[in-house]
């Protein structure tokens, strides 16, 4: 029963969270930059201000895995480089916290730009 509910709150958070983000793409005139940037300042609030982990603690993959997951990492990142490297740690925490996924990102993006051949958008 355990699992199931911690599948079910994995749902519910992520499910919330597409939620938010679907009603921000239908009801105003925001560009997908800038909700993708607004999830991102998001995940950092929660993290400066600890809610993160709150969250964390029962949604699982359901915070971590959106763009809201992202931004907590680079905040995390950039909070723990600048207590061991002063101020140069605040600019390259977030950055070495996050390397992977960047680097995952890229190489991927790579590989998928070699397979399939880019197409404009028809009006």
């Amino acid at each position: 029963m355990e699992t199931f509910l911690t599948y079910l709150y994995v749902f519910l958070v992520g499910g919330f969270v597409c939620m938010l983000g679907q009603i921000l793409v239908i009801k105003t005139s925001l560009t997908s930059a800038r909700i993708l940037v607004s999830f991102v300042l998001l995940g950092v609030i929660l993290e400066a201000t600890t809610l993160y982990d709150y969250i964390y603690s029962f949604a699982k993959s359901g915070i971590s895995v959106p763009i809201i997951g992202f931004g907590a990492s680079l905040a995390k990142g950039a909070i723990l480089a600048s207590k061991t490297k002063g101020v140069l740690g605040v600019f390259t925490g977030g950055l070495e916290a996050t390397a992977g996924g960047i680097t995952a990102a890229v190489i991927f993006a790579f590989v998928f730009a070699l397979i399939f051949k880019a197409k404009t958008k028809k009006s």
